[in-house]
């Protein structure tokens, strides 16, 4: 469709695309416009003799803002796929319009090979009777046979005579061409002109000069050809009524806003659908959102219209890789089996969708995640004989960033019972957005 956006506020569609009415164009429009994907005030149609849709838009929003949109989500444009049924070497083919202007002009290339071999062909034979002809009367052949008895003799006689004159000749001289020769009259024999006959040579072999230049160049041939069937039609008979333009392919992904809330609630539901709770960030249908549990599995998963990631989520972002690589993954978790506590710091690089990961190894129990470059916290410990320190302080810009596979560090050899991070305030919410 062709937009006249003269008025930012008013998008006037001028034209329809093709297999398209004013009214289906109009139902895919407002149709967009209850799915949320554009805004619009109203929409009218006062088309005539030419389409003339009228596109209202609301405060806020301007022609520029919405074009895009238009081109994406609605009938405003269509792709064709030109492809035809035809009937080639007897059999039905599917083939593009390349590929049948291809195969048609191989086909007069073919064509005009033919014709040009024809006329090299006829042009040959006519050079080599008007070579024979000039022989035969100028070196008076003809007295030769004047003695003879019998037709074979005569046949003979005159062959004989253009032995000599072998390297003139196009080719081999053949019965027909003696049977030819001998019933040329004597009035044309005592009027031939042998400067008409030698004319007559020179422009046979001009002729046949310019078809081997032809044949050495059958493509700018067909060329000319065509050329000269367009000359034939007049100028207002050949005026194109399509346009070829460059279009920039218009990606949804790429128009779609992030408009639509994300939510967490306190009963551990994620989602688009989800009513009431925390609003995590906000999204695109097209999206994909980075999750961390609490138990320290993470997922890549499409947005989700409502789904179950427990209570205590630990982290959501944006799935982009160059966010998500840049993050930097404080873990801390604690062994059961002896209550030791481990710290690992790594970066998430890359993954697969839909797979879940550990943060931490299996079976371990984590206890904190930040996101923070360094951040301090402290560790309280069981109350046991012969343990005398029962708290112990850390800063986390001590330790190395490993490897996301790699295994934590062990922070202490002391049964753990709690953590405490301090600076909490300066991470007010692992969710992008909540900031």
């Amino acid at each position: 469709a062709k937009f006249d956006m003269s008025d930012e506020k008013k998008i006037i569609i001028t034209e329809l695309p093709v297999d398209t009415t004013s009214e289906s164009l109009m139902n895919s429009i407002e149709n967009a416009y209850k799915a949320g994907r554009i805004k619009i005030s109203s929409i009218d149609d006062y088309t005539t003799d030419h389409c003339q849709i009228e596109i209202k838009l609301p405060r806020g929003v301007y022609a520029k803002d919405i074009e895009k949109a238009l081109y994406a989500y609605t009938d405003c444009e269509k792709s064709i796929s030109c492809q035809m049924l035809v009937i080639r070497d007897n059999m039905p083919v599917a083939m593009t319009a390349t590929e049948i202007i291809k195969y048609y002009a191989k086909k007069l290339t073919a064509i005009i090979k033919d014709e040009l071999e024809y006329d090299q062909g006829r042009l040959t034979e006519e050079l080599h009777a008007r070579t024979l002809e000039r022989i035969f009367i100028e070196e008076r052949i003809y007295k030769k046979i004047e003695q003879m008895k019998t037709a074979e003799d005569v046949v003979k006689a005159v062959k004989k005579g253009f032995v000599p004159f072998k390297a003139e000749l196009v080719r081999d001289i053949s019965d027909e061409d003696v049977e030819t020769l001998l019933r040329i009259p004597i009035r044309r024999i005592s009027l031939f002109d042998i400067n008409k006959n030698k004319d007559q040579v020179a422009a046979i072999n001009k002729q046949l000069k310019e078809i081997s230049r032809k044949l050495k160049h059958l493509k700018d041939c067909a060329v000319d050809y065509l050329e000269g069937m367009l000359k034939k039609f007049k100028e207002e008979e050949l005026v194109r009524h399509t346009q070829i333009q460059k279009f920039n392919v218009v990606d949804v992904k790429a128009v779609a806003k992030r408009d639509i809330p994300l939510r967490y609630d306190d009963k551990g539901y994620l989602g688009t659908g989800v009513s009431g709770g925390a609003e995590v960030l906000r999204v695109t249908p097209y999206d994909r959102i980075f999750i961390l549990r609490r138990s320290g599995i993470y997922t890549v998963c499409d947005v989700p219209q409502k789904l179950f990631v427990d209570t205590g989520m630990w982290y959501c972002n944006l799935a982009e890789k160059d966010v998500i690589s840049k993050v930097l993954f404080t873990v801390i978790y604690r062994d059961p089996k002896n209550g030791y506590c481990y710290i690992k710091k790594c970066r998430i690089p890359s993954w697969i969708m839909n797979r879940d990961y550990l943060m931490a190894p299996d079976g371990m129990e984590v206890l904190h995640v930040d996101t923070r470059e360094k951040f301090t916290f402290t560790l309280k410990y069981k109350k046991k004989p012969r343990v005398k320190i029962l708290s112990e302080d850390f800063d986390s810009a001590n330790f190395e960033e490993k490897g996301h596979k790699a295994q934590g560090v062990r922070l202490s050899d002391h049964d753990t019972e709690s953590i405490s991070v301090q600076s909490a305030d300066a991470q007010i919410g692992l969710f992008e957005g909540s900031k």
